[in-house]
């Protein structure tokens, strides 16, 4: 089952907590590495990776000679088609997607807008089923997994969210839906406090991280700053 709902900034919540909580906490602890990868799990129509490679972009000079690299996977052949062109229609664009945003970083096309080459260039697409093996994708500092889980029985989420446990270090963020939670499915994953749908990477029960590294085939965006 699939689900294609989506918009820019969906929920705006966790974008917030992205900025505001994740990000800052991600430069104090990897700043020997100065590496940080982002997956978005189930994509849906998009607009998540871009809406986070804005916010990327929205605070280059801080990120200035760091490695970042956004991932956003779907099982949808149709939805990876769209993601690669980046076009978007009006009533698309509108919802929830700040016009100094929407003129900053798209161009206007018609009755259509696409997402500047840029950011574009950002975001790297791979087709996924969340039940099969996802271990080659390597190690992720945040998880975005929002609005799918809730589509799997007990045992199928319980088993998703140990292998993402499984992508990411001690430090690493996980983010669920509103309607969702690790609560009886996974002790791998601490409730951050205060910030529903926002976890840590610091609990027990799905083994060593299996994964390291930067997965296959996979391009680093270096930023310049400013």
């Amino acid at each position: 089952m699939t689900t294609n709902e989506s918009f820019f900034f969906r929920d705006k919540t966790p974008f917030d907590k992205f900025t505001n909580t994740m990000l800052p906490k991600l430069l104090k602890a990897r700043a020997d590495k100065r590496r940080i990868r982002i997956w978005c799990a189930a994509a849906s129509t998009v607009q998540e990776p871009y809406s986070l490679a804005i916010l990327l972009k929205e605070a280059a000079a801080k990120l200035s000679g760091w490695r970042v690299e956004i991932i956003g996977t779907d099982i949808s052949t149709e939805v990876l088609e769209k993601a690669k062109t980046g076009v978007f229609s009006q009533f698309e664009v509108q919802r929830d997607l700040p016009i100094q945003m929407l003129l900053k970083y798209f161009t206007q096309n018609g009755d259509v807008w696409q997402v500047n080459l840029e950011i574009r260039g950002m975001v790297q697409w791979r087709m996924l089923n969340l039940l099969d093996s996802f271990s080659s994708l390597g190690e992720f500092g945040v998880i975005f997994c929002r609005n799918v889980l809730i589509y799997f029985d007990q045992e199928t989420k319980s088993d998703i969210l140990n292998r993402l446990a499984r992508q990411m270090p001690g430090d690493g963020y996980l983010v669920l839906g509103g309607a969702e939670t690790v609560v009886g499915l996974s002790t791998a994953f601490q409730p951050v406090p205060g910030l529903r749908g926002l976890y840590n990477r610091g609990g027990s029960g799905a083994g060593s991280s299996a994964a390291s590294g930067t997965g296959t085939d996979f391009k680093s965006r270096v930023f310049a700053g400013g």
